[in-house]
């Protein structure tokens, strides 16, 4: 029996908004507790490419750096290895070429102060372009 005859039956409603009101807090605290992972180093793609062998260069001047710590400018080993010596070295063995290209070839168990003092010795002697031989692993 119905006594309630003047009052129609509500359907029961899903109210939406409490439900999204939630979900956003819950996005909320996601950004800001997320830690972002920051890498400390330099990426760098080197470019390849396929060639032969490289013409030679006359206006090079080849300086080998020994695991020892000797340095060798065109083959020829110097006796004293300070930066003043090697930057005379290196301007006897450009002799009146313009702008040559030093090359350091180093051992790769060569300190790296020897390698930097054959850097520092070519930007005195008023070398700027500076280059480093390597090799393919086998």
């Amino acid at each position: 029996m119905n006594f309630q005859r003047g009052h129609s039956r509500e359907e029961p409603e899903i109210n939406l908004i409490p439900m999204i009101d939630v979900l956003l807090v819950i996005i909320i605290f996601l950004m800001l507790t997320t830690t972002y992972s920051k890498y400390s180093g330099i990426e760098i793609n080197l470019p390849t490419a396929e060639a032969g062998k490289a013409p030679e260069q006359p206006n090079e001047v080849e300086v080998a750096v020994t695991a020892t710590g000797q340095v060798l400018v065109n083959k020829t080993p110097l006796g004293v290895v300070d930066v003043k010596a090697l930057a005379d070295a290196l301007r006897r063995a450009a002799g009146e070429r313009q702008n040559p290209v030093i090359v350091i070839n180093a051992d790769a168990k060569a300190s790296h102060q020897s390698v930097i003092d054959v850097m520092q010795a070519a930007q005195s002697a008023g070398y700027p372009h500076i280059s480093f031989a390597t090799q393919a692993p086998k």
